[in-house]
């Protein structure tokens, strides 16, 4: 496989924060009438992103939600961010040892992933090849964000390498026509999350960033990956 492009997503991938992010909105949703726990949130929201989650939420409500519930949310979760956020383990040197071009395609707004990145002293890595779900018409698992970001970047889809923790980011760029590598490395990720991931579509798994460089090169000589790679 020629590649061209390597999209990263960001919860999850690159910065810790999926927890951290399930803790903000199960406070915000219980607290408008829609008990949830942060391990619930995880579950039916990861990968997801905010404007549809709310759409689920209000569907399942019968009722709106507040006009300013994701701001809401988005406030908790950089009030957690300051003091818990931390990169994936082992992230910054993998990127540093890509030398292909990279970008983010994430679900989460472009304060959020702007906050996130900074807090975790990776945004000067992808600056400014750093795209949200808010740009396009339908979130992940939709392919619309994918395509957006490659067309950005001026690659073809074929050409492009995803890097993702989730079943919908899984599902939407295969459904843009790429490749996937699904990554179980975070501290949300359960001991049933890889095969979750396999199933879903990826071409490998991996939960460990200093395999990264080493799987993308075994994929550019052609040589399939099987799940559950690990270099010798």
């Amino acid at each position: 496989m020629a590649i061209d492009l390597i999209i990263f997503d960001c919860d999850g991938v690159l910065v810790d924060s999926e927890v951290i992010s399930c803790r903000a909105h199960a406070d915000v949703l219980t607290r408008y009438g829609y008990p949830i726990t942060e391990e619930e949130v995880l579950r039916r929201f990861l990968g997801v992103s905010d404007r549809e989650a709310r759409l689920i939420v209000e569907t399942e409500l019968g009722r709106p939600l507040p006009d300013d519930v994701e701001q809401q949310v988005k406030n908790a979760t950089l009030q957690f961010y300051a003091g818990d956020l931390k990169a994936i383990a082992h992230v910054a040197e993998a990127i540093s040892a890509i030398a292909l071009p990279k970008c983010v395609a994430s679900s989460g707004t472009p304060e959020k992933i702007h906050h996130g990145l900074t807090c975790a002293g990776l945004y000067g890595l992808f600056a400014p090849h750093i795209f949200s779900a808010t740009q396009v018409r339908r979130g992940k698992p939709a392919p619309d964000l994918f395509l957006f970001a490659a067309s950005r970047m001026n690659v073809s889809p074929e050409r492009c390498l995803v890097i993702e923790d989730s079943v919908p980011g899984v599902t939407g760029a295969r459904a843009a026509g790429m490749a996937v590598l699904g990554f179980h490395g975070g501290s949300h990720c359960g001991a049933d999350h890889a095969e979750i991931l396999e199933k879903a579509g990826a071409l490998a798994i991996f939960d460990d960033m200093r395999h990264l460089p080493a799987l993308i090169a075994q994929i550019e000589q052609n040589s399939a990956p099987v799940a559950g790679f690990s270099p010798v």
